[in-house]
Formats: structure tokens, sequence, C-alpha cells
């Protein structure tokens, strides 16, 4: 009986560590693509709007998929763009109007431009799946 007790007892002080130190996976699906030329570049932000990682996604069937592994439970948004000519930015015409595809998490899409950034925001808790759709002007 002690050693349950014991054993009960280590688990209980054990259970807090393995909370502060939990790890997600985050996967990012993005549909919607117009050709499978070039990649999508996406970019990963903490709740300050600060880079969290950035990665290069290879387009396949219209669509592309990536796994950002370890990050601290939180909050998150997204943005990219499908960089077709791979110069690593968006090209836009002499207005300003992208003439590439981009997107934001929660699909956030205002009627000139993203709305604002809280509404990008997305909880990551265990393994964490979003999906998001490319807008073309």
């Amino acid at each position: 009986m002690k050693i349950l007790i014991r054993t009960l007892a280590l688990c209980l002080l054990m259970a807090p560590l393995t909370f502060l130190s939990a790890q997600s996976s985050l996967t990012v699906e993005i549909t919607d693509l117009e050709s499978n030329k070039g990649g999508v570049i996406i970019d990963l932000l903490d709740v300050n709007e600060n880079t969290v990682r950035d990665s290069t996604c290879l387009i396949s069937a219209l669509k592309c998929s990536m796994v950002f592994d370890d990050l601290k439970n939180g909050q998150y948004a997204i943005r990219f763009i499908h960089d077709e000519d791979e110069n690593e930015e968006l090209d836009t015409n002499f207005l300003g109007i992208p003439k590439e595809g981009f997107g934001f998490s929660n699909d956030a899409m205002g009627k000139f431009g993203p709305k604002d950034f809280s509404e990008w925001l997305f909880d990551v808790q265990g393994d964490t799946t979003v999906r998001m759709s490319t807008k073309y002007m």
C-alpha cells in the first residue's frame, strides 16, 4: 500500500512539470492554389506579430501541407503567399494589388486587405490542424 501511495504522490508531483513542458505540433493545409508553380511561403507568428518560424512549402495538386513541430501551447497566426516566381516576395502591380495568391489564418480577409491581427489568431494545444484557402485578386 505504501508503494502505491508513493507512486501516486510522485505522479501528482510530476504532472505540473509535464504540463509546463507540453509541446505541440501544427499542421498547416493550404488549398485553392491556381498552379503548382513555385512554392508557398508560410510565416508563423506569435501573439505579438513576431515571426516564430517561416518555411517554404512545395505544392502538389494545387495544395500544400506543412508541419511545425515542437511549438509551445498558445495562440498563433499565419500569413502566406503563393510565390509563383520564387523571388521570395509578394509581387504587386503598380497600384499595390497582389499579383500572386496570399492568405491569412482563419481566412481573415477584409474588403481591402486582411482583417485586424486579432482575428488571425488561433489556439494550438497538442496536435492542431489549420486549413486555409488562397485568395487571388
